[in-house]
């Protein structure tokens, strides 16, 4: 195999954030020796979840075994997801916030078509369902546990206690028709053929579409990490990597 030189798009802070994390760590256990120090390990894991690259090709950059790239990678992803905020933490945020954006995306996996739980109708793939919260700025708060792709966005909020949680604080969520009959203080367009609506009605879904639209710069921000664009591990294993990113980019940006 060819090693070249590369670069991974990720900011010094949050490998400087991962690495501490991962020192703290070996202290905890009281390792004395590795083949990577925990800054080079906190690489490996980034390049990983930025790039979406194999283990072989990371191992033989990082001049390691195939098996060692995979238990340093798991380790630095369980590490960075035991680190997650809880939807009763991402709340207490985003009771700051003058509102709260609320939308879910589709992980694409690979799976056969047999694996009708994880196919989505909606996309016409397969994947998981994954909850995302943004700011009024389109910024990412917090990203739910994957569930199957096959679970509507209503159900998922609800499964995730979602609505509820924003209800109980009077947090005024926007979300798009996929919530319909969310209730709560969950905020949603008029249904209907456009040429159907009032004006009024017309208008009210216009500046509701600028508003939620603002989410999708949060959904973009989660799947920037290229791993999560197409996913060819466990699924059971892909929570996890969510909440791995989802710390990572917490910590770059906070």
């Amino acid at each position: 195999m060819l090693v070249y030189p590369s670069g991974v798009d990720v900011s010094t802070s949050a490998l400087r954030f991962l690495a501490a994390r991962l020192r703290e760590h070996r202290r905890a256990l009281g390792s004395r020796w590795r083949r990577l120090n925990a800054g080079r390990q906190a690489l490996l894991a980034l390049a990983h979840l930025r790039n979406g690259q194999p283990y072989a090709q990371l191992a033989a950059g990082f001049g390691i075994g195939t098996t060692t790239a995979y238990r340093y990678i798991t380790e630095a992803v369980n590490l960075l997801a035991a680190l997650a905020p809880t939807l009763a933490e991402a709340v207490r945020a985003a009771s700051k916030k003058a509102c709260v954006i609320l939308d879910g995306t589709l992980l694409p996996i690979d799976r056969i078509a047999a694996d009708r739980p994880f196919y989505s109708g909606k996309h016409k793939k397969h994947g998981m369902n994954v909850q995302v919260m943004a700011d009024p700025k389109g910024r990412l708060v917090w990203a739910s546990p994957a569930l199957a792709g096959a679970v509507h966005d209503v159900r998922a909020a609800r499964e995730h206690g979602i609505i509820e949680a924003l209800t109980e604080a009077g947090i005024t969520c926007w979300a798009d028709k996929g919530y319909q009959g969310a209730g709560g203080t969950v905020r949603l367009p008029y249904r209907g053929r456009w040429d159907s609506l009032s004006a009024g009605q017309q208008a009210v879904n216009r500046s509701h579409a600028k508003i939620r639209a603002l989410v999708e710069q949060a959904i973009a921000t989660l799947k920037s990490w290229r791993l999560l664009r197409k996913l060819r591990c466990s699924t059971t294993r892909i929570t996890s990597l969510v909440q791995a990113v989802l710390v990572l980019q917490l910590a770059a940006t906070g």
